[in-house]
């Protein structure tokens, strides 16, 4: 939660994780209270002498699933769902394995399998793993399984169980990509851990345990070289990993002592007291390093000054005390440490300057990142190319990097340079996206969203997705009172299974099958993330449109604009409710909604405030609120609906104005960033579908100074 927001959202990394993810842990699933009324509701559960010696077995009359001959339509086992949910919940190991008989070879039989599997898996021997997975082979809940397990055993270190499942583990998120590394780390296969190093080895941001593990224990794999140590060391000594410096600069000859590092710690002004004594050494050069990084942990102001002071005194020895390797990576850590604080001090382009000095010595993705980032704020378009230029290949060619090493090559003096801009536009702008929407802008190109009617899809491709076992399962738990997880876990997927057989008439059909039932979050999820698969009417839907159109124009904003902001915070699920209780379409917050209510003569009422038609008109009301109190700067706006109206001050520009993507690609805050690119993005296909079609770039306008 933003510190100091009204309205909170499901964003995009919010809502994926709520409902894009395949594999979400049943036990995260809170079961429901009618789901344990049930038990017992249907023929009593009778725990064999059998259920009680095969608790690690998988139930022998599943081994047909899913048939030959599929008639999905008269499938029963959905039945028995919430009561096998209730018992795997009460860890009730029996009754499980009684509903799998029950369950026959039912869509539904791996459900308790897998609970009851999953009750005990650090206890599970790898083979019982394997052998629900190969049982199950192409179900979510078979991938799921070994996915679980591969994690559990690697956070205990047992390797062995890891490599025997992974070939099981095939849509692995970042947590499980890391925890099958781990066991190929540790035994093996060295090249297939090695394949996460640009993943995982110099990253000094937050990421997932077992993938902070990877990077450590990677030290040890013989495919890493002592130049990779040391430029993981470099970083390790910039953020003050204690644990990996002292590895790290054990195995490069030049071992660092706990105590050395705990020292400069308590007291940074002795050691740079001493080293100013001292010969030149490799051990001092990274104990400096480490110094400037504490420092400049407390204050990056004073840090900076203690380097500009060290060098000066430096260049008048007459042997140097300080290399220049070491001098720039300390101006490294100046510029990085001064993009942290771009929210509460504001911008500078003395990061820019730390930036230049630091060049020689390579960077690792977020270095770059920052230093393009501060580049764009500044228009420093030769930085910029610099920055883009310091990043791996695959990075350079990401859509957010082309862009913007277009837009730099296009204040080029140079005709060559300008031409390759265009290039750039040309290629991007056939995407129907944030950035390619800007490209269009650029080389002059209309977009045009098509007709606001979903496409006529072929009841042979209808049936033919009816009859898809994942499909048949996400609709089954859609239509049943099973909480709604499992049915989105289905969905995702069916999609991604349909994706990877490059079916996309099967993905329309079911998006279009969704939609007409009106599950319209799996629609759009079912358009959005095919690449290539443009249907706005299914991935941009329209529900209460007159209420959206009649309340916005009532405020005085475009209705583009409330349809993007209500598609980024709840996909149009009604009932949506964020982890700290902000609810409905707009996703208001209790207080915010207190705030409207007052303000319109209204007494709150929850339940009201969280209708459609009420939420509706309450969130239109407070975007345009927020809209005359951000200078009626529609950009300005949306980072104040998701971040609050004070921070979306905080990052305008102090003196003159900023053209609107450099506003928005230097937003301090990730996920606001995200936030207000794809509002801009949705808005821009609203309008076409509302027929009062506006560029994106003349939507987001210009960004006025805030003093």
């Amino acid at each position: 939660m933003l510190k100091d927001t009204f309205i909170d959202h499901l964003t995009d990394t919010t809502f994926n994780k709520l409902t894009k993810n395949t594999r979400n842990s049943s036990k995260d699933i809170k079961t429901m209270t009618k789901a344990r009324a049930l038990i017992g509701t249907k023929a009593p559960i009778v725990v064999s002498s059998l259920a009680l010696m095969g608790m690690t077995q998988i139930a022998c009359a599943q081994l047909a699933w899913p048939g030959s001959t599929p008639d999905y339509k008269n499938d029963t086992s959905i039945n028995y769902f919430n009561e096998a949910l209730a018992a795997g919940e009460r860890r009730d190991s029996g009754a499980l394995y009684q509903y799998e008989q029950m369950m026959g070879n039912g869509l539904f039989a791996m459900y308790p399998a897998y609970w009851r599997l999953n009750n005990d898996l650090s206890t599970l021997n790898p083979g019982v793993v394997t052998q629900f997975a190969s049982q199950y082979s192409g179900s979510v809940m078979a991938e799921k399984l070994a996915a679980d397990y591969a994690e559990t055993k690697a956070q205990a270190g047992d390797y062995n169980a890891v490599r025997q499942v992974a070939n099981y583990v095939h849509n692995a998120d970042d947590s499980e990509r890391c925890a099958v590394a781990l066991g190929f780390n540790n035994g093996g296969d060295a090249m297939r851990a090695i394949s996460l190093k640009p993943d995982v080895w110099l990253t000094t941001k937050k990421q997932p345990a077992l993938c902070s593990q990877l990077a450590t224990e990677m030290n040890g794999n013989p495919m890493i070289n002592n130049t990779d140590r040391k430029q993981r060391l470099l970083r390790m000594l910039r953020v003050g990993n204690t644990g990996d410096i002292m590895a790290l600069s054990q195995s490069l000859g030049t071992p660092i002592a706990y105590s050395e590092l705990s020292e400069i710690q308590l007291n940074p002004s002795a050691f740079l007291t001493r080293f100013g004594s001292q010969p030149n050494s490799v051990k001092n050069q990274y104990l400096y390093l480490y110094t400037i990084g504490r420092m400049a942990d407390k204050s990056y102001r004073e840090a900076a000054i203690q380097v500009d002071y060290d060098i000066n005194q430096d260049n008048s020895r007459a042997q140097k005390l300080i290399n220049e390797e070491t001098r720039r990576y300390a101006y490294r850590i100046l510029g990085v440490k001064r993009m942290y604080y771009n929210t509460d001090d504001g911008f500078n382009d003395e990061a820019i300057t730390w930036f230049r000095k630091s060049l020689g010595e390579p960077f690792n993705y977020e270095e770059a990142e920052d230093y393009a980032t501060a580049a764009i704020r500044f228009s420093q378009w030769d930085d910029l190319v610099n920055a883009i230029g310091s990043m791996d290949n695959a990075a350079q060619k990401q859509n957010i990097w082309q862009y913007w090493l277009a837009r730099a090559y296009e204040q080029s003096r140079d005709s060559s340079k300008k031409s390759l801009s265009r290039q750039i536009y040309q290629r991007l702008a056939n995407n129907s996206d944030y950035y390619g929407f800007l490209a269009k802008d650029k080389i002059g190109q209309r977009f045009s969203a098509g007709s606001t009617s979903v496409p006529n899809v072929p009841s042979s491709d209808t049936n033919r997705m009816l009859n898809d076992p994942h499909f048949a399962r996400a609709f089954a738990l859609y239509n049943s009172s099973a909480n709604r997880t499992y049915a989105n876990r289905e969905w995702n997927w069916a999609v991604k299974k349909a994706r990877d057989n490059n079916d996309n008439k099967m993905i329309v059909a079911a998006s279009k099958y969704a939609h007409d039932l009106g599950w319209l979050d799996r629609s759009i999820y079912a358009i959005d993330s095919t690449e290539g698969l443009d249907a706005f009417s299914l991935s941009h839907p329209m529900p209460h449109q007159n209420e959206v159109v009649t309340y916005s124009r009532q405020a005085g904003i475009d209705p583009a604009w409330a349809y993007g902001i209500m598609r980024q915070e709840s996909r149009f699920v009604s009932s949506a409710r964020s982890g700290v209780g902000a609810s409905g379409l707009m996703q208001i917050m209790p207080d915010t909604a207190k705030y409207i209510a007052r303000n319109l003569g209204e007494t709150y009422s929850a339940s009201r405030a969280n209708s459609g038609d009420t939420n509706i008109r309450y969130g239109t009301w407070y975007m345009s609120d927020i809209m005359g109190k951000l200078y009626n700067q529609p950009v300005l706006a949306t980072a104040g609906y998701n971040a609050g109206p004070n921070k979306a001050k905080r990052w305008q520009p102090v003196y003159g104005s900023l053209a609107a993507d450099q506003y928005v690609e230097s937003i301090a805050y990730p996920e606001t960033r995200n936030y207000v690119k794809r509002v801009m993005e949705n808005a821009t296909i609203y309008s076409s579908l509302l027929g009062a079609n506006m560029p994106i770039t003349q939507r987001m306008g210009t960004i006025p100074a805030g003093y």
